[in-house]
């Protein structure tokens, strides 16, 4: 499931990081790529022997906490620490797949990924964020503050930029529920679970898929 979730920051988070990333000292993205993404990455990363580097963390977690669209569709267990990037003019990275396990110590696998956009669309051109679906490839260049989630699975790229300047921050995430399309699944009924209850309250109905998406959870989360 590919999913796109708007104002994930508020006006003055966005502020914050764009004010604190503005001056600070970046270094080269191919410090944390694999193997074969270093041949294909060329971008610029935010350097973490920084006391901006963890204010910034400690923002982006606190808003992915209390997002409950990105909670009922991601399931965290856990979440890697956050990468700021930059791409100028003539950076890009080319198609690849994310690392299966991330970490030295304490390894996790990675299920889903997220991009967040940091900066306006229309301050930049290319830039884009394309994913290989099953519909061939799309792409994707959100509004600031806005991201989009995406099994880590998939194949995707990020466009050269051709004017101007994009930032985001990425990460990736080992979820409860290992399996994509059983995340969609809970993802659906807890989403139609919402609705059935906001417009009639609790009803026989609303236990009754309640309890499935209840039963389906303690079925396939591993704690």
């Amino acid at each position: 499931m590919i999913l796109c979730i708007e104002q994930v920051l508020t006006a003055d988070e966005l502020s914050l990081i764009t004010s604190s990333i503005d001056n600070a000292e970046f270094v080269d993205g191919k410090l944390t790529a694999g193997w074969f993404a270093k041949q294909v990455k060329n971008n610029k990363q935010l350097s973490r022997n920084n006391s901006v580097d963890k204010e910034l963390q400690s923002i982006i977690t606190e808003a992915l906490k209390r997002n409950h669209l990105f909670q009922a569709a991601v399931r965290p267990k856990i979440i890697r620490p956050t990468i700021f990037n930059c791409y100028e003019v003539g950076m890009y990275y080319d198609a690849h797949t994310d690392n299966a396990l991330m970490g030295k110590e304490n390894p996790m696998r990675s299920d889903v990924s997220f991009t967040l956009f940091l900066n306006s669309p229309i301050s930049y051109k290319g830039g884009e964020l394309f994913i290989d679906t099953s519909l061939g490839e799309q792409g994707f260049k959100l509004e600031a503050g806005s991201m989009i989630v995406y099994p880590s699975t998939t194949i995707h790229r990020v466009e050269k930029v051709t004017e101007g300047k994009r930032l985001a921050a990425v990460s990736w995430v080992q979820s409860f529920v290992r399996d994509a399309s059983k995340r969609e699944i809970l993802f659906d009924l807890d989403t139609a679970k919402k609705v059935m209850y906001q417009k009639d309250g609790k009803t026989p109905e609303f236990d009754l898929i309640a309890k499935t998406h209840a039963n389906l959870l303690r079925k396939w989360v591993e704690a």
